[in-house]
């Protein structure tokens, strides 16, 4: 469990470019899942963590966000190789953790309406990628429980989605321990639960190195926590220089902040290096 040939991640990829979304199956030990899983129903017993207050939410759905700066189980999440490798395929490895929030949806909740994560960057569509989401199947993903519906090849439209319109879509259903991947501008949106057992889900959204995140995970998740953090999840977090010019601090790298070396040069340097070779 857990790793992913080169022609399995090959084939998740080419499945992203043509329908915008991919099942991962069993990519998640048993093990981080119940983990996981333990440490959500704390975070909601001991901290007061409720159902959410808008219909968009979920009025039946907990969430929880900015999840890095709750538990130290949810640093294993974005760099989990096998799928973190998927998102680096799909985006470049200068790509950066947009949020990480947990989702668990309750009997009773209705069927969120469907959207596209990025319809409000003003971008005309279709465009590349932006970001992707990466959902953590805690428990069985069902049509039943609420399993995320998508509308396949819909991320290559050239509009977004009516947000009070019915769509037609299909269920994503996946077991625990697998991972479903979704282009930003996938139309999607979580389904209805009609069982009487919890549906729990992590997404971990992951956006282009240029894009701005939706979690501001360095004002959001204290520095003495963050230096905690392997150094590729700091990175992730933005501690990193995109391009060598995307979120430098001072003409540097903002990963030296975390009392750590450097790891990217600036354009500006790299490029009089180029001038110099070529003079050469």
């Amino acid at each position: 469990m857990g790793g992913l040939s080169e022609a399995a991640r090959a084939r998740h990829l080419a499945e992203m470019r043509d329908q915008g979304f991919t099942v991962v199956p069993d990519v998640v030990p048993a093990e981080l899942i119940a983990g996981l899983r333990a440490a959500i129903d704390r975070l909601e017993a001991e901290e007061g963590q409720g159902y959410a207050r808008t219909r968009f939410e979920g009025l039946k759905t907990l969430r929880i966000y900015n999840l890095l700066a709750h538990d130290a189980i949810f640093a294993r999440i974005p760099v989990h190789p096998p799928t973190l490798s998927i998102a680096e395929g799909v985006l470049d490895s200068g790509l950066q953790l947009s949020s990480l929030s947990a989702i668990v949806l309750g009997p009773g909740q209705e069927a969120q309406p469907i959207h596209a994560d990025s319809q409000l960057i003003p971008l005309p569509r279709p465009h590349p990628p932006l970001a992707v989401n990466c959902m953590w199947a805690l428990t069985d993903f069902t049509e039943a429980n609420g399993a995320t519906r998508v509308v396949p090849g819909s991320h290559r439209l050239d509009h977004a989605p009516d947000y009070f319109s019915s769509h037609d879509s299909l269920a994503a259903e996946m077991p625990a321990g697998s991972a479903m991947f979704f282009d930003s501008a996938l139309w999607h949106g979580g389904g209805g639960n009609r069982t009487a057992e919890r549906r729990y889900g992590i997404a971990c959204y992951y956006c282009a190195g240029w894009v701005r995140q939706q979690e501001n995970q360095q004002l959001g998740v204290p520095a003495g926590k963050m230096r905690g953090f392997p150094r590729r999840l700091q990175e992730l977090c933005g501690y990193s220089v995109y391009q060598g010019l995307y979120g430098h601090v001072d003409n540097r790298d903002p990963i030296e902040m975390l009392g750590c070396a450097p790891g990217s040069r600036m354009i500006w340097e790299a490029s009089d290096e180029a001038h110099d070779r070529q003079r050469d």
